[in-house]
This record gives structure tokens, C-alpha cells and sequence, in this order.
């Protein structure tokens, strides 16, 4: 299995400012503020030059579910000043986490870990994803709010 046969299989398409490869797979019924129930990816982020998620938060927790290939490196940057840099993927109990709950308004992003190849992991969201709701990071902002996380920060930014 190869990265273009699971985006030929899953049909996913670019996501926009973010980075990498997604299929959205469910979405619930529509509140009245115009946002889903839920909603569930599936994505697809790879070790080429570029290809990573960028960093961003949304307004309801995200839940992140490891299913195949290598695992992925998050760099998570807490309200309250704090950081971590936990890692999705299979070893559970070498530390890795096959699920891992992003909480709502935390900026985060994500790459596979050096020396992988690529990375395919869902997301679901109760409330559901909207566009609305994504706000794109800043990588002059993060830094000066979190000067010890600069180097990642700069890695996971895009304009």
C-alpha cells in the first residue's frame, strides 16, 4: 500500500491552508446555529517537503485516531501557556496514543516523525468542522507567546 493508492482508494482531495489530504465521511444533522452534530475524516499526510498540518485551532474538541503507517508528531499549544508534543500512533505502550483528544480553542499541529513515510488518521468533532470555525496559525504570534517552542513553531506555520 502506497500513499497515491490510498488517495485513489478514498478519493481525497487537498486541504485547504492546512496541509495534506482529506475525505470528510460523515456528517450529522444540522444545528440551528448552522454547524453539524459531527463530523469524521480521513486523512493522509506524508514526509514530502511541505506536506504536514499546519498549525490552527478550532472552537470543539478533536479527536485524532491513528489507523495506518507511521507515526505522526504533534506540537500542542495549551491557553493556558503550557505545551506538550505527544505522538499518535500504534506503540501504546511505548507512549504513543492510538487516540488523542485535541481540546477545543488549543493550537495544534502535526507531521509524520522523521524518518517515516506517511501517516493515515481520522479525526471526528462534536460539534462538527465548519470553515468558520478554523483559524489559521501565526507563526510572529505563537512565538512570542510560546519562545521555547520557536523551531517547531516555524516548521508547522505557513502564511
Amino acid at each position: 500500500m502506497t500513499p497515491d493508492d490510498l488517495v485513489a482508494h478514498y478519493r481525497l482531495e487537498p486541504i485547504p491552508r492546512e496541509g495534506g489530504r482529506f475525505r470528510q465521511t460523515w456528517a450529522g444533522p444540522v444545528r440551528p446555529d448552522g454547524r453539524p452534530e459531527g463530523t469524521a475524516v480521513v486523512v493522509l499526510l506524508t514526509s514530502a517537503p511541505g506536506d504536514f498540518s499546519a498549525l490552527h485551532r478550532l472552537p470543539a474538541d478533536e479527536i485524532w485516531h491513528h489507523y495506518l503507517g507511521d507515526p505522526l508528531q504533534f506540537l500542542l499549544l495549551a491557553p493556558d501557556g503550557t505545551s506538550r508534543t505527544p505522538v499518535l500512533g500504534p506503540d501504546v505502550l511505548g507512549g504513543q496514543h492510538v487516540q488523542l483528544t485535541v481540546p477545543a480553542g488549543t493550537w495544534m499541529g502535526a507531521r509524520v516523525v522523521a524518518g517515516g513515510a506517511w501517516t493515515l488518521f481520522g479525526c471526528t468533532m462534536a460539534p462538527g468542522f465548519t470553515y468558520e470555525g478554523y483559524e489559521h496559525g501565526d507563526a510572529a504570534d505563537l512565538t512570542r507567546r510560546h519562545p521555547g517552542r520557536a523551531a517547531l513553531i516555524a516548521e508547522l506555520c505557513r502564511p
